[in-house]
């Protein structure tokens, strides 16, 4: 097919060194720390209290309508409400628990015969269940839900996985392509769509003909295979490499699911599951055994870690997500979240260089996914010029590193644009 998307790279793609088998379960720690704020929107209340007991699966967070409640992933003993770094940097309010290794779970109900659910109802249970967009936004998916219905053609599921090291959602759909193509059937279903089209870059040929083996002839699952470009897995550029049609700046963006949030949409649905536990990658030239984790939501970076065979003390970073969009971590105390997809350890901080001078080559402008011109935005963001910079559509900017990677001269152009970004919204 041809690639329809403009600009993008085509990093190494680095996937061989944690793809395959099975995830390996971290033990359950003695201590989860739950973020009540897991989500973009509205940080969830606590509704519980230091000194209580709670199930696995009980919830413990809540919101208005614009929050996704959080859960406990052990069962055990409140031991503290407060303060947590989380991976995304900075503090957010935490529910912290000592795990009475007991996993006695709180009740919970699916409905098999879905059948009769509206989108509405759907939602509802999506909510409760607390799932979120796991391909890094982290949206509430009862949102998403409830706001399409009836209003796409096609449900696009986003199975791409385009950032370099991480395979766990290559993971996913190897292991469990039941859940995937129910969840995939069923969103198509509750949306009054055609079909779900499962969209997989081509570096996946083993999750390709598991999905394919699970959907058989059904016409409401077409597995679309692209070719394998970064950053495909963004949302403009993927609905213009299956759809052909651009989104306008501004537009919404129609019914479009992560892989792993539509596995998780059908196990809340069918079998009441909260989302308690994720697939995690540990990869990197620093990791010792590099592997796909099954873990629990609230362990710690250090436990996971350790359970994957643990880092080598050359290891001078470590990155929450992918190489190209992920956060370096200053520390391992930090939970896992629902978005966490990858823990990437690195021997090299590959910084800056001390003096980046732009040659002017015009690199950035021919790999920029959104048509931009990084070199103007650079010069202005460093200007502190808030009308070119506007003018010049920074807010445009997704913040893919594209520029930042072919950049001859080692220009921190991503990082740069960031910080204007938050100089344009009143920051310092």
């Amino acid at each position: 097919m041809k690639q329809l998307f403009r600009g993008g790279i085509h990093p190494d793609g680095h996937k061989d060194m944690s793809r395959g088998g099975a995830p390996v379960p971290v033990p359950a720690p003695e201590t989860v720390i739950i973020p009540l704020c897991q989500h973009i929107g509205s940080a969830c209340k606590p509704l519980v209290s230091v000194g209580d007991a709670v199930l696995m699966g009980q919830k413990i967070g809540d919101g208005d309508g614009r929050s996704s409640p959080v859960h406990s992933s052990v069962s055990g003993k409140v031991t503290a409400i407060e303060e947590h770094e989380v991976p995304s940097g900075g503090k957010v309010p935490c529910v912290i628990i000592k795990n009475d290794f007991k996993d006695t779970p709180v009740e919970m109900k699916g409905v098999a015969d879905y059948a009769g659910l509206d989108a509405k109802a759907v939602a509802d249970i999506v909510r409760e269940c607390g799932i979120v967009g796991m391909g890094g936004a982290a949206f509430p998916t009862n949102s998403k839900i409830a706001s399409t219905a009836g209003k796409t053609k096609d449900v696009l599921i986003n199975a791409c996985e385009c950032e370099p090291y991480i395979t766990s959602d290559d993971t996913i759909m190897c292991q469990n392509p039941g859940d995937v193509i129910g969840g995939a059937r069923l969103l198509a279903k509750v949306l009054r769509a055609e079909k779900s089209i499962i969209a997989i870059e081509d570096n996946k040929p083993e999750a390709v003909e598991a999905l394919k083996a699970e959907a058989g002839d059904d016409p409401l699952i077409e597995i679309r295979v692209l070719p394998t470009r970064y950053p495909q897995g963004a949302k403009k550029q993927l609905i213009l490499a299956v759809t052909g049609k651009e989104v306008a700046p501004g537009a919404r963006s129609g019914a479009l699911f992560n892989v792993t949030t539509t596995a998780n949409v059908f196990r809340a649905v069918t079998k009441g599951q909260p989302l308690l536990e994720k697939i995690v990658t540990v990869t990197g030239d620093g990791a010792n055994e590099p592997k796909n984790m099954l873990v629990r939501i609230g362990t710690s970076f250090a436990d996971v870690v350790k359970a994957a065979g643990g880092i080598k003390e050359e290891t001078k970073k470590v990155i929450a997500g992918g190489p190209m969009m992920g956060k370096a971590v200053g520390s391992l105390d930090v939970p896992v979240v629902k978005g966490t997809n990858a823990i990437l350890c690195f021997t090299s901080l590959n910084e800056a260089a001390e003096n980046p001078v732009c040659i002017r080559c015009g690199k950035c402008v021919s790999v920029c996914p959104m048509q931009l011109q990084p070199l103007y935005l650079y010069r202005y963001a460093k200007a502190e010029d808030r009308e070119m910079l506007e003018e010049f559509y920074l807010n445009d900017c997704m913040e893919c590193g594209c520029c930042s990677f072919v950049c001859p001269g080692k220009l921190p152009l991503t990082e740069t644009f960031v910080q204007a970004k938050h100089m344009l919204k009143g920051g310092k």
